[in-house]
């Protein structure tokens, strides 16, 4: 059950480590964001062609049948979903992942443990939570 009053925006979470995936979900949806799950590549990619409203995937880099970077990789050949917002998260990225995400021009890359309190800073810069007006009475 989402806490808060208003929906934001929906967002692909993408990790093969399902308590992490959960984890995340709840803290976002706390936020208010929308989260769908994906536990691979194959999924994230059907959750992106049956939502297109999908603002912002974050993804793991290293997962066992594919990677993030295959998965950034098909969105930026993709033209409709070219410029769609991408973090990662990485408990082991290599220097020649960060140059390549870098290339890629991905929003930012997140070390595993994910210190939340950035991940959220970063969504609230590029997603504001809506004003709430409330009627003098």
């Amino acid at each position: 059950m989402n806490a808060s009053p208003f929906l934001r925006q929906q967002l692909l979470l993408v990790d093969d480590e399902e308590d992490a995936l959960q984890e995340l979900a709840e803290l976002l949806e706390g936020e208010g964001f929308c989260c769908l799950l994906a536990t691979s590549v194959k999924v994230a990619l059907q959750q992106l062609t049956r939502h297109p409203d999908i603002a912002l995937v974050i993804t793991d880099l290293r997962m066992p049948e594919e990677s993030g970077l295959a998965l950034i990789r098909r969105l930026r050949e993709h033209t409709s979903r070219q410029y769609l917002p991408i973090i990662v998260i990485s408990g082991h990225a290599a220097a020649e992942d960060v140059d390549e995400l870098r290339r890629m021009q991905v929003l930012g890359l997140f070390r595993k443990p994910i210190y939340h309190v950035r991940l959220l800073e970063t969504l609230n810069t590029l997603f504001p939570q809506p004003i709430l007006h409330v009627a003098n009475l």
